[in-house]
């Protein structure tokens, strides 16, 4: 059964940090690139970060580049986000899913997606 269980959010002050950790199953992870997604109120679900299936590429939307960083454990099925000086506009719920196409115009895999992790950064 195609599951993806993501965990590590929370409410953090700005310029904070928070690693968001996604475990998958159901399905060949070591064969299929991985991308977290986010999802603001209001706005549709935005494409965060992409790592290529044995992780040596890895993709970043602008409005992240240089403060989260995307890594992968192939042996554990898991894919992690490490998000450093965090800002009141990365408040989302944030989702993991397997990709295909180009890492930078990758689209989810499945149309399965899990109960996601809320971030919020708030003083």
């Amino acid at each position: 059964q195609l599951q993806f269980v993501e965990s590590g959010g929370g409410l953090v002050q700005p310029g904070g940090s928070l690693r968001l950790s996604c475990a998958a199953s159901g399905f060949t992870f070591s064969i299929y690139a991985m991308s977290w997604y986010r999802q603001a109120p209001g706005k549709e679900r935005e494409l965060v970060a992409a790592i290529s299936s044995r992780g040596g590429s890895t993709y970043y939307a602008d409005s992240v580049k240089g403060r989260f960083t995307i890594s992968r454990d192939n042996a554990k099925n898991t894919v992690n986000l490490q998000m450093n000086s965090l800002k009141p506009e990365d408040t989302a719920v944030y989702y993991c899913n397997a990709v295909v196409g180009a890492l930078s115009n990758s689209r989810p895999a499945f149309g399965s997606w899990g109960q996601g992790t809320q971030v919020t950064v708030s003083s």
